[in-house]
């Protein structure tokens, strides 16, 4: 989060959110906080800010969450900073995706991540950002599931019918901790996959815990119609709302959190303020899908 008046790092409202996900049951065992990730305006940091950011999380969540710190950059010396950061805040894993801007190839990307293995004791979470940058192949996971200290591969591919989504969570969920991207909980939880990116978490962390519970009991139909009922009208207001703001989904998480009281905050320039286009359709989404706690008009 950022202050609204300049846009400064708001230390205090991070360090408020963290409490909330942990006071509302998040903990070892059925999460983990990734500070600064893809979503989390990475792009709109310096170095600095960056590890303030992850700072402010550990701080908070005072060893009671694993933590990841999200390590997306162009630059392999800044990947290498970044992990020996995480490490020396005891961060637990970095999140670690393709370098974006120029066409890499998978062949560069390995000596990417190699150079952050290398570099500090700390797991390393592959996540396969394909629409912005080179995607991993199923020989790739293999090369990377080499690698000691690739420890997750947070997983996504375009759809075919060569079934790659499956064929990896399949043949990997052994050796990594697959985290379903995709939205296809029940299939990949069958196959193997341990973890799931819900953005509904950071206001709804309810949600995502009883996600956890009835994967683990296997009531997948129930999953499967809660994704439809609760989950999809969020899904389907990002894309409307991408489809004339900056393509990334950190907006809508933040705006979904002030409208259940929480600190929140627009994202940095060159994204545009989304919350007064968007604040009464989100109101009504998040009241529609029986979201608790949303705040009357005036309150908001």
């Amino acid at each position: 989060m950022f202050r609204d008046d300049d846009l400064e790092l708001n230390t205090g409202a991070i360090t408020r959110h963290v409490d909330f996900l942990r006071s509302n049951g998040v903990a070892r065992g059925n999460g983990v906080l990734l500070a600064g990730g893809a979503a989390g305006d990475f792009s709109t940091m310096t170095f600095d800010e960056r590890v303030c950011v992850a700072e402010t999380v550990a701080e908070a969540a005072n060893g009671a969450v694993p933590l990841a710190m999200g390590a997306q950059t162009t630059s392999t010396r800044e990947l290498v900073a970044l992990a020996r950061a995480a490490e020396r805040l005891k961060f637990q894993f970095i999140q670690v995706s393709c370098p974006f801007y120029f066409n890499h190839t998978e062949a560069d990307f390995l000596d990417y991540v190699k150079a952050a293995a290398e570099a500090a004791d700390v797991g390393l979470i592959i996540y396969n950002t394909f629409w912005t940058s080179a995607g991993v192949s199923f020989r790739t996971v293999e090369k990377l599931a080499e690698i000691p200290n690739v420890i997750g591969l947070k997983w996504a591919t375009p759809r075919t019918d060569a079934m790659e989504f499956e064929d990896v969570v399949s043949t990997f969920s052994s050796r990594l901790s697959i985290i379903d991207n995709h939205l296809m909980f029940p299939l990949s939880h069958a196959l193997g996959a341990r973890a799931f990116e819900v953005h509904l978490s950071n206001y709804w962390p309810a949600w995502g815990l009883k996600l956890l519970a009835d994967l683990e009991s296997g009531h997948y139909a129930e999953v499967q119609r809660n994704l439809v009922s609760e989950a999809m009208p969020f899904y389907k207001l990002w894309m409307e709302i991408e489809a004339g703001f900056t393509s990334g989904d950190g907006y809508l998480d933040k705006l979904c959190m002030e409208l259940v009281g929480l600190d929140s905050s627009r994202c940095r320039a060159p994204t545009r303020d989304v919350r007064h286009d968007y604040r009464e359709k989100c109101r009504d989404m998040l009241l529609r899908t029986g979201v608790p706690g949303v705040l009357p008009h005036a309150a908001a």
